[in-house]
């Protein structure tokens, strides 16, 4: 006996359904594993991984001010427009301000974990300084303004290239380097020395650390732990 057509159908979204489902949760377990790992290279345990996951995870949603600025952008392009208003990526209110944020998990947690892995003083500090400074200056000649998004540059250049210098001037200590090179160097490569020309992007929000608008400093910082 045939099944009738819209049964078929039926049948067919579900199976659909379900695939998407076990699809998204093999993912989000494999991007755990990944975290974890790169979490236990950078010499923490397993506890200390989860809380700064969990953290990180939390505090991706969490922006705080910090300053705002008079949007310098008197007329908006034509992508820009149709970005912010019939694509509805932005907010569809043009504002003359700008607000400087950072983003507690994509900024202040990296930053302060890179802070604490200083403050060990397992590497030497000009080797800190060569990694920090040349994923700064590789940072800043990469990134580029985009009007009604924000900073954008290759999402793999920074972690790819702090991995494998860390490796080159510090082999036993390469994850630390690299997490601290990453996050750092894009951080001020990418975002502070660019904060003067942030008006000219046409956003009334900029976040530090955020997606969407700047770089995923804490992404970067474990893809180059997880590299090296």
């Amino acid at each position: 006996m045939n099944t009738p057509p819209h049964k078929r159908l039926t049948m067919q979204i579900k199976y659909a359904l379900l695939f998407s489902i076990l699809a998204i949760f093999f993912i989000a377990v494999l991007q755990v594993d990944l975290f974890e790992i790169a979490f236990a290279k950078l010499g923490l345990t397993p506890q200390e991984s989860l809380l700064l996951l969990i953290g990180s995870l939390v505090g991706s949603g969490i922006n705080l001010p910090l300053l705002q600025l008079r949007n310098r952008e008197q007329g908006f392009p034509v992508k820009v427009v149709v970005q912010k208003v019939i694509l509805g990526l932005a907010p569809k209110t043009l504002s003359d301000k700008v607000i400087i944020a950072v983003n507690v998990g994509g900024c202040l947690i990296p930053v302060g974990l890179s802070f604490y892995f200083i403050s060990l003083q397992l590497i030497d500090p000009i080797k800190m300084i060569i990694g920090i400074m040349a994923i700064t200056l590789l940072s800043y000649k990469s990134s580029e303004l985009i009007p009604g998004f924000g900073v954008g540059m290759p999402i793999f250049l920074a972690p790819l290239s702090a991995a494998l210098l860390a490796l080159v001037i510090d082999p036993e200590h390469a994850a630390q380097l690299a997490y601290m090179s990453g996050v750092l160097g894009v951080l001020i490569g990418a975002d502070i020395l660019r904060i003067k020309n942030i008006t000219q992007l046409g956003s009334s929000i900029a976040v530090i650390g955020g997606a969407g608008t700047f770089d995923g400093i804490f992404l970067t910082g474990l893809i180059a732990a997880l590299l090296a």
